[in-house]
């Protein structure tokens, strides 16, 4: 747990209150839904939190009231033309300036839908509802919004805050245990930029057996921490890059294993470009050595393994090109000096980051 010194100056940075962990999530929405009349109201969801999500919040006062579209659920999903059926449905069913957008799903939809309401009329206002452990520490805080374009993660997007995440655990109880690692990852991820007191809970937490009253907490502290980021630089131009420890390589990663039969899930490419980047961090910032292997060991022996071969190292640094974070032809990384200490916009030659995919490959292969 952390510190209450800690955490109080986590909440004294995270100004942004627009964020809700709680357990009458019933209560927090009447309240958002009470400015808006019944005919603004929309709802996006996917089958999968149409079918076991929406069930959870059906006592919601006006609930019934809400305008629903339902799309196809699955990251292949995230995609323009999936963008274009909300905004259809917004036009069609008479959304306006006025209205307001719920999504309730997984990271997917909180994208997608935060997107869709973003762009829609130049902007309607939305409510992001995460019922996965991704989209709960991670993809519907901080207001980043978008869909993957040619074969790229994220590749279309924008920045808007919504008007507030609304995040209740009792969603996690739904998922299976590769969905619950997926999200976890982000966790890990806040812990190893910002706090030795968060990563220390993190590794003591049995993921097999989910404490789901314990977890409520060690969420709201992630949630702090990665809103402590966003507060200091909302448009990322600086700190705020620090959250993107792990995504460089991770998002390659996630967009060479989408051609695959078997696509990685976000959070653990995002598990692999840690454990890549942790060695960029000994080569570039000085991480230590014997930490490295042991926080490397002990992230895989909760993701498993991810092998790749030499041959695939020039497509994976091709990826690694587009990133959004590169600036010109430098392939930019976030890098840790040790636990809380970060270094944004570390360059790395080809011949380092070859290097550490031998790190990678080779740890798959022990």
């Amino acid at each position: 747990m952390l510190s209450k010194r800690k955490e109080k100056i986590l909440k004294q940075m995270a100004t942004n209150n627009s964020v809700i962990v709680t357990d009458k999530l019933e209560e927090a929405l009447n309240s958002c839904l009470a400015s808006f009349p019944d005919d603004k109201l929309f709802l996006v969801v996917d089958d999968k939190s149409d079918r076991f999500c929406l069930p959870l919040i059906c006592d919601t006062l006006r609930i019934e009231k809400f305008k629903k579209i339902v799309i196809p659920s699955g990251e292949e999903n995230k995609i323009l033309s999936s963008v274009e059926k909300i905004w259809l449905f917004l036009s069609k069913r008479g959304a306006d300036r006025k209205s307001l957008v719920v999504n309730l799903g997984g990271g997917m939809v909180t994208d997608l839908g935060s997107f869709a309401a973003s762009t829609f009329k130049r902007g309607v206002q939305y409510v992001n509802i995460p019922t996965t452990m991704l989209a709960q520490v991670d993809a519907s805080v901080g207001g980043k919004t978008g869909f993957n374009f040619n074969g790229l993660k994220n590749e279309i997007g924008v920045i808007n805050q919504p008007l507030q995440v609304i995040i209740d655990t009792r969603f996690l109880e739904t998922l299976d245990h590769e969905n619950f690692i997926s999200g976890y990852a982000e966790m890990i991820k806040h812990g190893l930029i910002h706090s030795q007191d968060h990563l220390t809970e993190l590794m003591n937490f049995d993921l097999l057996k989910p404490d789901y009253s314990l977890l409520q907490g060690m969420i709201s502290r992630s949630v702090l921490i990665k809103n402590y980021f966003v507060a200091k630089d909302p448009t990322e131009k600086n700190i705020r890059k620090a959250l993107n420890f792990g995504h460089t390589v991770g998002h390659a990663f996630e967009s060479y294993s989408l051609k695959s039969a078997n696509p990685l899930l976000h959070g653990h490419a995002v598990a692999y470009g840690m454990i890549t980047e942790l060695y960029l961090s000994r080569l570039r910032s000085g991480f230590p050595d014997g930490n490295m292997h042991f926080l490397s060991k002990w992230i895989m022996s909760i993701y498993g393994k991810f092998r790749i071969t030499t041959d695939d190292y020039a497509e994976l640094y091709e990826l690694m090109g587009h990133d959004k974070k590169n600036e010109g032809r430098r392939i930019n990384f976030t890098l840790i000096k040790s636990v809380g200490e970060v270094e944004i916009n570390k360059d790395c030659t080809k011949n380092q980051i070859f290097e550490a995919l031998d790190y990678f490959r080779e740890l798959n292969n022990i």
